[in-house]
């Protein structure tokens, strides 16, 4: 299965904000979008993506201060990306490796999508259950 296919699923719908938005207000854009991270855009493309996490790390460095600062400070500049035509497995093996849960899918050097972690456990487990029913009509068949 590629990247394409579980973007025409999930939707290829990408939440954004860019570098010099305040974790304050990174953090109600994320708690009102019910995301654990989105990617940080600046004159279109993308520079870097700012999770949950990232935040929860640097509270223990800055502090309450930390709700102030751009979210430049606390971003992953190095972004692990896909393609549309990449396939799932290439993804999982990329995620697990690089201890990342959302992976940006560029086409064309432009965002055309987000995949997470929870997207490629669901579409893993629908594989699954297809497989099982393909299965079991194949044994009840005879």
């Amino acid at each position: 299965m590629r990247i394409a296919d579980v973007l025409k699923n999930k939707g290829a719908g990408v939440l954004t904000v860019g570098p010099d938005m305040s974790v304050a207000d990174l953090l109600a854009s994320l708690v009102t979008r019910n995301v654990g991270a989105m990617v940080v855009v600046a004159d279109g493309a993308p520079v870097g993506i700012v999770s949950e996490r990232d935040v929860v790390r640097r509270l223990h460095e800055f502090g309450a201060d930390l709700l102030a600062r751009p979210v430049s400070d606390i971003m992953t500049a190095e972004v692990i990306t896909c393609t549309p035509g990449d396939d799932l497995d290439s993804l999982s093996a990329l995620m697990t490796t690089n201890r990342v849960r959302h992976v940006p899918v560029l086409e064309n050097g432009h965002l055309s999508g987000i995949v997470s972690i929870g997207d490629v456990v669901k579409t893993r487990m629908e594989q699954l259950e297809a497989h099982q029913e393909q299965l079991e009509a194949y044994i009840t068949q005879g």
